[in-house]
């Protein structure tokens, strides 16, 4: 049983946070041009066999994910998209392209893979896509992504390439839903996280409840580079757009009794014709592309049928409000060790040095000294700006004032910038992330009246004007949180009560002011403990967990379930012993 660290420890400076080692533009570049030039290697994926569709969808052909093997940018690219037209990225700064290149270290062009997906950008550090254009491909080593552009790169003779104003990533991490099937592309939903923030303007994925956008006929937009045509191969040279209308799950069902999964995927648009003439389809190259409503993501590009125009058949998407509950937590992943899984931060009372315990999934490693927090009575973990490090909210002691330090990639130093002049009054603070619904963190505090507020963060360190929640906050002892407890997408709040130590779960809304938080529903009565911290998901399962100290010093965690009810944290695991050193958790 692993126990907290006793012995004394120097003053150390703060460390820098854990970054990718980031590829060059160069090699980037280099990872695109190739790909250009394969040709049509093909992708080796598994593809789910059809069965033969209700009588009046029409013949049924080989359903297969929509990605596409990389096509020169030099051929010819039929101008007739199937159903929609050209847009710009200015409509569109979101989109994304996914090159893949992975040459094996020969010299032998025939063992080359390389292909080519479309993506949405969903945070500054962060790309929505499809499962099936991520698992079982090393994206760090061989991917690139290409955002601010709608032209595809062109491979110039001169051996150079055109990036018509895109700028070039590379890929830190990645993550594809757990339960991912190859075979049925099934649960196909992936996030790649970029090693620094890119300036595309992103874009949100929809909430959890969200029930109107997927209403039978309700108007959706697609975006891609794929297939212009069902007889050519070649992917569009610029963006395309086009509109679709949702279809039922019945109506998708009859069209594919044994690969539609409802509730996990959804169908849009009009029966294919059998032809490009009178189809609107999402094709080959456009799989992980975005299908858009409300100015929301609904869908994920997946699969259809072979050609993409079979007479009956649909396009079939990833349904994405499905999957708040495990993608929202990858794309709010920020640690202090960039892994992914959120990690302690203490502050240890005998001589107020700052310690990060780094996550192991359900133990943490040894310590790292952060030097001196003398004169702090908060420090929280968060991410202020969204650029993929760790950010904290620091308030002295002494003057009440509230920081925030941020790491400065550019320097490689830490900046410390006052956020609010004197909040010596206020009884609580809490970084619990998105709030409001507008995906960027907020910040909450309760003042000495207890009236609960919340801070609406700008995504730049700052706040626009508070809103109030309501009144009565004071009188829990304990009021914390830290991403999603109830696998919905939304920021949520875990209070404890004075009187008589219930806790209390305040499931977040998405929305602001009065009603951001639903009723409370008590979970639990925690006497025992005399601390707690709540970070984020520490397991690495997408849920967010928390930790709680005995008053004899015994640290325990306790797993997320997503369950909004007494059942929201599973079996206790305990970390270790010698903990009551600790008298600051954030």
């Amino acid at each position: 049983m692993a126990s907290a660290h006793a012995s004394p420890a120097a003053a150390a400076p703060t460390p820098a946070p854990a970054r990718a080692a980031a590829p060059s533009q160069a090699q980037l570049t280099a990872r695109v041009q190739g790909a250009l030039r394969t040709g049509h290697t093909s992708q080796t994926r598994s593809k789910p066999s059809a069965t033969t569709a209700a009588p009046a969808a029409g013949s049924a052909t080989t359903a297969a994910p929509n990605a596409t093997p990389s096509t020169s940018a030099t051929s010819t690219v039929d101008p007739k998209i199937i159903g929609g037209t050209e847009t710009t990225i200015a409509k569109a700064p979101w989109m994304a392209q996914l090159w893949y290149y992975d040459d094996k270290g020969t010299s032998d062009t025939s063992d080359d893979i390389s292909f080519f997906c479309g993506g949405s950008v969903v945070s500054p550090t962060k790309i929505l896509t499809a499962a099936h254009c991520v698992k079982g491909y090393d994206w760090h080593a061989n991917g690139t992504i290409v955002t601010g552009t709608d032209q595809l790169p062109t491979d110039n003779a001169d051996g150079s390439v055109d990036l018509h104003g895109g700028t070039v990533s590379g890929v830190w991490r990645q993550w594809n839903h757990p339960s991912f099937n190859a075979t049925t592309v099934d649960n196909d939903i992936a996030v790649l996280t970029l090693p620094n923030p890119i300036s595309a303007k992103p874009i949100s994925i929809t909430t959890s409840n969200d029930t109107s956008s997927y209403t039978v006929g309700a108007n959706a937009t697609l975006y891609g580079w794929g297939r212009t045509s069902s007889t050519s191969g070649d992917i569009a040279q610029t963006l395309r757009t086009a509109t679709l209308p949702m279809v039922s799950d019945a109506t998708c069902s009859g069209a594919y009794p044994t690969n539609f999964v409802a509730g996990h995927m959804i169908c849009a648009g009009t029966p294919a014709t059998g032809s490009d003439s009178g189809t609107i389809a999402a094709c080959n190259g456009d799989s992980g592309g975005p299908l858009i409503v409300g100015g929301k993501i609904v869908g994920v590009v997946s699969w259809g049928v072979e050609k993409c125009v079979a007479s009956g058949s649909y396009s079939v998407f990833t349904k994405v409000s499905t999957y708040v509950g495990t993608a929202y937590p990858r794309i709010d992943d920020t640690n202090l060790s960039g892994d992914a899984d959120a990690d302690l931060f203490v502050r240890r009372a005998s001589d107020n040095t700052g310690y990060e315990y780094d996550s192991k999934g359900t133990s943490f490693a040894t310590r790292i000294s952060w030097g001196s927090y003398s004169d702090k009575n908060v420090i929280l973990q968060t991410d202020l700006n969204r650029d993929g490090y760790q950010d904290q909210i620091i308030r002295r002691a002494s003057t009440g004032a509230v920081y925030w330090r941020h790491y400065i990639p550019a320097s490689d130093s830490w900046a410390t910038t006052l956020l609010f002049g004197n909040w010596s009054t206020r009884t609580k603070i809490v970084a619990p992330g998105d709030v409001t619904g507008d995906a960027l963190p907020d910040l909450l505090s309760v003042t000495a009246s207890g009236t609960l507020y919340i801070y609406p963060g700008l995504g730049n360190g700052t706040f626009g004007t508070p809103v109030a929640v309501g009144s009565g906050w004071n009188q829990y002892n304990v009021l914390l949180g830290h991403g999603d407890f109830t696998g919905d997408g939304k920021a949520d709040l875990l209070a404890r009560s004075s009187s008589n130590s219930y806790v209390y779960l305040y499931p977040g809304t998405g929305k602001s002011g009065s009603g951001a938080f639903g009723a409370r529903i008590q979970v639990r009565t925690w006497g025992q403990f005399n601390a707690f911290d709540a970070v984020g998901d520490i397991t690495g399962d997408g849920r967010a967990d928390l930790v709680a100290r005995t008053s004899a010093g015994t640290l325990y965690l306790y797993p997320g379930t997503g369950k909004a009810t007494s059942d929201i944290f599973g079996t206790p695991v305990t970390i270790g012993t010698g903990w009551q050193q600790y008298n600051l958790f954030g």
